[in-house]
């Protein structure tokens, strides 16, 4: 049997290399996991170019205390590419696990095959069973359809363990069954962070650690795609049984070669077969306008989607000749869309925009369109090549683990190990009783009362920070004999109390990472108290990030961190208090007096030299990452001070230029370089604070659905009009007429160079700084300066000029000054974070 399995696993590597000689197939993508599974048979199986090991081999462990292996005849299975597999089975009657051993850690596809057929007392058809991993549910209540056709569910998991364990477990007096399996790993930049949702329109981050179920996988306008000419062996279906208005469309092959372009999608996003074929929209006539091409997908209610669109322009014949629009449901999803301009400047490149929808039809319907664009001159025309349907939050209900269990001949040697271990653990227990009750009958001293021992000592860079105060005081004091606020583990009850139990009356604001409360501390202390939302898309990393870096950050421009709590799976972030709230509230969206010119300018500045501070106060610059009018906070002299550091980033090292990362931001603010090439610098933040001296000036918000669709993005909008030096037009109303026209010269030419398309052509946020300085300058000393584009650069003002980052830093805090950045780790310090249960 061995010899005969051998002999077909050389034909099939001849086969397959024959293919790859001649071309039939895309380059292989070379997985680190490939684990393949015939699951209840004694025999490997061959399908297309792969080969599924048999499930009693030692590339898994099966861990099963009653298992059938079921096989039926040939003749039962339905013709289909997967055929073989389902002529066996394993069958189990309690909670049963199949356990694999992860190379690599990321994305993965895990594939699960059902074929029901009856075997002996086994009828497969009236299974139900649930089946998950450790930390997700795949399905629960599941029972195979009915129709004697073959299942195949497919999952996309970033699996961060080194063992994935697959729990089947029967539910009530059924049992469970599969019949194969494919566990394997991806590119973990398949599905990136960031996508946009629909409804309501805004940036969608967290997307990289979700688990998806696949729901429909399409090759529009093309023929099915096979697992075989897949670089990451996935099938794609025809379109027929989805499209609904077939006489407006015409299918359309391209027999040229597809440019790829770097940025843009990867032969592993969808193979050729799917960009070089696609469905286009026609007219009727020459006059009659073209009806949208619409597609609809049964789904489940009221749930999630990540919905991909496939495009490539495989129809133009010249640049910027196709414009039209993308439709989810009955939300506009993209408008106008020219995919020459999404092609680096050439055609027939490979393109994919994500879109979420976040919560579907309730009628269980969920309908994709293709729309002909409204602007003048425009063809009536559209396109799609393919498309991908992929279920958000799937995990339902409890995970249950069967781990392997231990061989016999290990049974002795670990009942005894146990019987010590007890033994030993119950003398521990008794030592530490006798040393308790001696240690207590001590008498107290003075100062031993008063300290209590809820306050943890926190240890940061190798610097501890011990409290010196009772139990509800913010003050402390460093080891190394400077004064000042430093950051403390702040008891869950202490918050309660300073918040009345988190009432809801006195939230003043909500983010991304929770709601924030106004509360006050015994000893007077007004502080804002940041609670991390269970449902949040931040969450542990945010949270170390936001404690490892304000723990050292001392500048009166930048939120001082107070103290923290992890109580109860709790992550909770206390900060200095700012009376006057954030530069968004005071801009628009709330009947607060209008700021003056002069303190808006002011407001700036003061951002600016925070900012400034962050990229050039340490060995390595910090990237913030999150820079929007929210995130600048007024105290209550209404000086400005930049906030929420749970998306800031060490910059890149001396002989690089840039940090590869996941995309993060706020969408409106972000980086078009950075979303566009997933590589992060400091002139990321230059841009997004180019974006707030626009809300500044205009008093409007980043992204208004509600404007007309040319005013929609602020960035856009507003950049045609200084780029016409009419910027004057689009001032808020209430200070167009106190701004001096120079002032106004020089602070459109600042906001213009931040927004430059490329990184290389911004300026550093020091030129920035200055350049605002000059602004405030020009309004307050009229036309009476000379030569304006004098102070244009940092390099042209005096040295001492230029430490005005460093010189903001508070004297009681110089020590923060020399921490190197680049070294920070959590070490013993951070491991009562580690544990993310419940998040």
């Amino acid at each position: 049997m061995g010899t005969a399995t051998n002999e077909r696993k050389l034909a099939v590597v001849f086969l397959w290399s024959i293919s790859v000689l001649s071309g039939t197939c895309n380059a292989e993508f070379t997985p680190a996991d490939n684990y393949l599974i015939n699951c209840g048979s004694t025999v490997d199986a061959s399908v297309g170019r792969r080969v599924f090991e048999a499930d009693n081999s030692k590339s898994t462990i099966l861990t099963s205390h009653q298992s059938v292996a079921a096989n039926t005849f040939l003749d039962s299975v339905p013709a289909s590419d997967y055929a073989v597999l389902y002529q066996t089975a394993r069958i189990f009657g309690v909670p049963s696990s199949y356990s694999f051993k992860m190379k690599s850690r990321g994305r993965h596809f895990v594939r699960l095959h059902f074929f029901s057929f009856k075997y002996q007392s086994y009828d497969l058809a009236v299974a139900k069973f649930k089946v998950s991993t450790q930390d997700a549910v795949l399905l629960d209540n599941f029972t195979p359809p009915s129709n004697s056709s073959p299942v195949v569910r497919e999952y996309s998991l970033n699996i961060t363990r080194g063992m994935l364990i697959l729990t089947f477990v029967p539910l009530g007096n059924s049992t469970s069954f599969i019949n194969a399996i494919e566990v394997i790993s991806v590119p973990d930049d398949l599905i990136l962070d960031l996508g946009q949702s629909v409804n309501p329109i805004r940036q969608y981050a967290g997307l990289a650690a979700q688990p998806f179920q696949t729901f429909y996988r399409i090759n529009v306008g093309g023929r099915k795609v096979t697992a075989d000419n897949d670089t990451l062996w996935r099938s794609w279906d025809t379109d027929q049984s989805f499209f609904l208005n077939s006489t407006t469309t015409q299918t359309v092959t391209y027999e040229g070669k597809l440019n790829y372009q770097r940025g843009a999608a990867t032969e592993e996003d969808a193979p050729d077969s799917v960009y070089n074929t696609a469905r286009r929209l026609v007219a009727q006539n020459n006059t009659a306008s073209a009806s949208n091409m619409t597609w609809q997908f049964n789904v489940d209610r009221r749930a999630s989607y990540l919905i991909r669109f496939h495009l490539c322009d495989i129809v133009s014949k010249a640049m910027a000749a196709l414009y039209f629009d993308v439709y989810v449901d009955r939300w506009s999803a993209a408008e106008d869309l020219d995919l020459s301009e999404k092609g680096f400047g050439t055609l027939a490149v490979p393109y994919y925009t994500d879109v979420i929808l976040e919560s579907s039809d309730p009628s269980g319907k969920l309908s994709v369109s293709i729309g002909p664009s409204s602007l003048n001159n425009v063809a009536q025309d559209g396109i799609l090549n393919g498309l991908e349907i992929m279920k958000m939050n799937i995990s339902t209900g409890t995970v249950e683990i069967v781990q392997p269990p231990p061989s016999q001949k290990r049974e002795l040697p670990i009942i005894l190990g146990s019987i010590l271990a007890v033994c030993a653990a119950t003398a521990v227990a008794i030592l530490c009783f006798v040393l308790r009750r001696k240690k207590n009958k001590k008498p107290q001293t003075a100062s031993t009362s008063r300290t209590s021992s809820a306050w943890t000592p926190l240890t940061l860079n190798g610097i501890s920070f011990l409290s010196t105060g009772t139990r509800t005081t913010s003050r402390t004091t460093l080891t190394s004999g400077t004064n000042g606020d430093a950051t403390y583990q702040i008891p869950f009850v202490v918050l309660q109390e300073a918040t009345n139990h988190f009432d809801e009356q006195m939230i003043i604001g909500v983010g991304g990472f929770g709601k924030v409360y106004k509360a006050v501390l015994q000893d007077g202390t007004k502080v804002a108290v940041k609670r991390g939302n269970h449902k949040s898309h931040q969450g542990i990393k945010e949270f170390r990030t936001e404690i490892e870096l304000l723990s050292g950050l001392r500048h009166r421009h930048l939120v001082s961190l107070i103290g923290y709590c992890n109580e109860h799976n709790e992550m909770i972030l206390v900060y200095e208090y700012m009376e006057k709230g954030t530069l968004k509230g005071h801009l628009y969206g709330s009947d607060i007096p209008a700021l003056s010119w002069k303190k808006r300018v002011e407001i700036c500045i003061g951002a600016a030299r925070g900012l400034h501070y962050l990229h050039t106060g340490f060995a390595k610059s910090i990237i913030h990452r999150d820079v929007k009018s929210a995130n600048i906070l007024l105290d209550e002299n209404l000086m400005a001070k930049v906030s929420d550091f749970g998306l800031s980033k060490t910059g890149p090292e001396l002989d690089q230029t840039h940090v590869s990362t996941a995309v993060k931001g706020s969408f409106g603010y972000l980086d078009p370089e950075y979303y566009r090439r997933q590589k992060l610098t400091d002139k990321s933040d230059v841009y997004s604070f180019g974006v707030v001296l626009l809300e500044v000036i205009c008093a409007r918000p980043v992204i208004d659905p509600s404007l007309p669709r040319e005013m929609i993005n602020l960035a856009e909008w507003a950049s045609k009009w200084q780029k016409r030096g009419e910027l004057d037009q689009i001032v808020d109303q209430r200070i167009a007429g106190t701004i001096r026209p120079e002032s106004l010269r020089k602070y459109g030419e600042t906001v213009e160079k931040c927004l430059a398309e490329y990184g290389v052509d911004r300026p550093t946020m020091g030129d920035v700084l200055w350049n605002l300085e000059f602004v405030l300058q020009l309004q307050e000393s009229g036309p009476d300066i000379t030569n304006i584009d004098s102070m244009n650069q940092i390099s042209e003002l005096p040295s001492e000029a230029r430490r005005v980052g460093s010189l903001e830093i508070s004297t009681a805090d110089e020590s923060h000054t020399n921490i190197n950045y680049s070294q920070m780790s959590t070490n013993d310090a951070f491991s009562q974070l580690m544990n993310t249960e419940g998040r």
